[in-house]
């Protein structure tokens, strides 16, 4: 008995140590995660078969999308993860996109596999520890972000709020019907989702689809402003999609949860076409989904977020209108003036008398 005893003291510290282990990794919340390349620029490998379950962690994803957006990856990166980042990304340091853009999606049902099943090549992974912000995406110098509301703060039957739902409608091939707020949209298996904007799930759903939408947009827009001008920032799209919660919340796993499924399945295919024609393919997207509501990977920003940089550099764009007035009327009258002057003197020199002027020669005794 004696004997036995060192060997069931170690059989059970062996099993507190798988416990707590086990323990350890459930607490840390993980997350499906998928990056997204277009067909006519590759900016990822192809994953082997072998990759097919890599796991990452967050800063190791945040390192992914620094280098992405064309900035080195931290110093501070050990050569473990650095081989995880040759293992998803192309090795030309040359040729990186600058520009990304980061969906969240909450809700079980929302997995990678299928939301971005029509978007373009993927690479997959996992997040492990999924934490409160992505370190090293929101402190860069040359960074634009476009972040959009989460849940945009429109009333029910505003007129502003009805010509977002019938835009949204339009665009996913559906229709909105003001009087009685129903937003009808049909699937690809013949029926129609049908959500009523008065039911507080309902709204948020297409509230997040609007949000989706009003993402891509204004991404584009500010790459237009910025495209063939002087300053050429990275840029960063982010969108927090909450609506597939909302809806496991209130009608839990039923077809209506389904059927809101395949509708984003859709819209993120529709966005990733738009973004990939506005950008000429010189962008990669990356789709997180996470099976319990969780914060924002990129902190709450404004709306448009300007780093220091791109404020200083940009002042001299942002002059108003009667300033520049101004001075593009001084600088005319000023090189007139001086135009006019110089015209005067030449003529002056060249009808001057041959007499001694008693100006010029005026220490001079004149016979």
């Amino acid at each position: 008995m004696a004997r036995r005893l060192p060997a069931i003291l170690l059989l059970f510290s062996a099993l507190l140590l798988a416990l707590a282990s086990a323990s350890a990794s459930a607490a840390a919340p993980q997350a499906q995660a998928a990056f997204v390349d277009a067909a006519s620029r590759r900016y990822l490998r192809d994953q082997q078969q072998d990759q097919q379950a890599t796991s990452m962690s967050l800063d190791e994803v945040s390192a992914t999308v620094s280098v992405l957006l064309g900035f080195a990856p931290p110093a501070s990166l050990p050569a473990q993860s650095s081989s995880k980042l040759n293992k998803a990304l192309l090795p030309n340091p040359f040729d990186r996109p600058r520009a990304v853009f980061l969906l969240q999606i909450d809700g079980s049902h929302a997995s990678v596999e299928s939301i971005t099943s029509e978007a373009g090549s993927i690479f997959k992974t996992t997040i492990e520890g999924l934490g409160n912000s992505a370190a090293g995406l929101t402190d860069k110098d040359d960074l634009v972000i476009v972040h959009s509301d989460e849940s945009p703060a429109v009333d029910s039957g505003s007129d502003y709020f009805d010509s977002e739902l019938t835009d949204l409608a339009n665009w996913l091939g559906g229709s909105y019907e003001k009087v009685d707020g129903k937003l009808n949209i049909p699937l690809e298996s013949g029926k129609i989702l049908k959500l009523l904007v008065a039911k507080e799930a309902d709204m948020e759903f297409a509230s997040s689809l609007i949000s989706l939408r009003r993402t891509i947009k204004r991404g584009i827009l500010v790459h237009e402003d910025f495209s063939g001008g002087v300053m050429s920032p990275a840029e960063l799209l982010v969108c927090h999609f909450t609506g597939i919660k909302a809806l496991e919340d209130e009608y839990g796993s039923t077809e209506i949860v389904n059927q809101g499924t395949d509708v984003v399945q859709r819209a993120v295919a529709k966005a990733f076409d738009l973004l990939h024609g506005a950008y000429n393919g010189k962008i990669v997207g990356l789709v997180i989904a996470t099976k319990e509501a969780s914060p924002s990977l990129v902190g709450p920003t404004s709306s448009l977020h300007i780093s220091r940089w791109l404020e200083e550099t940009s002042q001299t764009y942002t002059t108003g209108s009667s300033e520049i007035l101004v001075r593009k009327s001084l600088a005319w009258i000023t090189g007139i003036i001086l135009l006019v002057s110089t015209l005067i003197g030449v003529c002056l020199l060249m009808n001057m008398p041959f007499t001694r002027d008693t100006l010029l020669y005026s220490n001079v005794k004149i016979d």
